[in-house]
């Protein structure tokens, strides 16, 4: 049925419940999978900072580099899990941008045929039935998509 999954994960134990069931359903389907985190881009917020304001480079680089740095070690972690279960993996890392738009993106691009995600995932608020980045992700999304509740 499923030949390609999307599993996103930000690293968090909320995540990782949509990870491990993402992996259980390929590892019993025999599909591959993608393993995804997104990194938002640096958090400015030019009315507060006054106009003239600028970040300077070697911030901007230092944030750059300890998100790509947490990736690696998420995404890591992830990949490993997925080859304990005997799932193809592939890790993909995608920086800069809006965690739904990134999940919507690749899975097109890559072909997924499910997007399999936590219901919350860092931020969420438990009193929502679901994240921000997981409504938009199953409103917006053609491709089907399993929310692991979190």
């Amino acid at each position: 049925m499923y030949k390609h999954i999307l599993i996103t994960t930000d690293g968090s134990e909320n995540a990782g419940l949509g990870l491990e069931h993402g992996l259980t359903l390929a590892s019993c389907i025999g599909a591959a999978v993608t393993i995804l985190t997104v990194t938002p881009p640096f958090p400015i917020v030019a009315a507060a900072m006054g106009a003239g304001s600028y970040t300077p480079v070697a911030v901007l680089e230092g944030y750059d580099q300890a998100q790509r740095e947490t990736a690696e070690r998420i995404l890591e972690a992830a990949a490993e899990r997925a080859r304990h279960a005997g799932v193809s993996v592939t890790a993909l890392h995608v920086p800069d941008a809006t965690p739904a738009d990134a999940i919507l993106e690749r899975a097109e691009a890559l072909g997924c045929d499910l997007i399999c995600m936590a219901s919350h995932g860092r931020r969420g608020l438990k009193r929502m039935l679901l994240g921000s980045q997981a409504t938009e992700v199953v409103t917006r999304s053609a491709i089907p998509v399993l929310v692991v509740r979190a």
